[in-house]
């Protein structure tokens, strides 16, 4: 089993205080990672100008670092675009901004990450049915998938969230649902395991149940706190991984607790210990 190790890195101001290990400094945060020997960094950033091709791909080499994926995060927290808005013109805005950040994500090869940009059903969207929101974000996930399989040849990542955040996907079963609806097949899931901490019965059973679906993993435990600062147990869990042959990213999503650093060495040190 070849399961690498990645953190999170978030340039986005306006989701300070959320789970991201490190924030704002890509380069502090390559070198920091580089030092305790992360695989790879996974990059949040406010949009596609941010990420500067150049000075990225020089950041990797210098600090002998991957890019894991991308998340298309800011496209709410920042613009407030996701993928079921009522408006067409404001879904073909979300829709362009995931594109944006699937051209940044692709030029390593990387994938780029649909979360919270997935929207939801309801009244927190123009009262809109569940079948009509599913609709949309199916047309958009199709759309997407082709675009990055057509232009970067990458996978793209659909992430399950826990119901305070969507209505519409919350466990490891529902995606694979979703996945099955779709005509393109280089859509993946991502396993959140605080995510799948509060949603899931139990969350290996959930994870050899998503199985080839699963192509990431975001490593941290049942109080988003990094890995092992929590009630998470991680043996069933890695043991599940296993099973299912996922040769993936365990990646950092969590708090910086009780800072950036201590919260980077204790997720490595975790990680060392369940998959080292």
């Amino acid at each position: 089993m070849n399961i690498r190790s990645a953190v999170t890195v978030s340039l986005v101001p306006e989701a300070r205080g959320g789970p991201f290990v490190f924030w704002d400094d890509l380069q502090s945060a390559c070198a920091k990672a580089s030092a305790l020997r992360y695989h790879a960094v996974e990059i949040f950033p406010p949009g596609p100008e941010a990420v500067d091709d150049k000075t990225v791909r020089h950041l990797l080499d210098r600090y002998h670092l991957d890019l894991a994926a991308v998340g298309t995060g800011a496209g709410w927290v920042k613009h407030k675009l996701h993928l079921c808005m009522p408006n067409s013109v404001d879904r073909k805005k979300a829709i362009a901004f995931v594109k944006s950040i699937i051209d940044v994500a692709g030029a390593f090869k990387a994938p780029a990450i649909i979360g919270s940009m997935q929207g939801r059903h309801g009244p927190m969207n123009a009262d809109m049915s569940k079948e009509t929101a599913t609709g949309y974000l199916i047309d958009a996930l199709n759309e997407l998938g082709v675009y990055a399989q057509e232009q970067h040849g990458t996978m793209l990542i659909y992430e399950p969230l826990n119901r305070y955040e969507t209505n519409l996907c919350n466990t490891v079963e529902s995606g694979v649902a979703m996945l099955t609806k779709l005509s393109v097949k280089n859509v993946v899931l991502l396993a959140d395991l605080f995510h799948a901490n509060i949603e899931e019965v139990s969350v290996a059973d959930a994870i050899k149940q998503g199985g080839a679906h699963i192509g990431h993993v975001h490593f941290v435990d049942s109080n988003r706190r990094p890995a092992g600062c929590g009630h998470i147990d991680y043996v069933p869990i890695v043991a599940a991984l296993k099973s299912i042959n996922y040769t993936g990213y365990a990646s950092a999503e969590a708090f910086p607790y009780p800072d950036s650093d201590q919260a980077a060495k204790l997720t490595m040190d975790a990680y060392l210990k369940y998959f080292g």
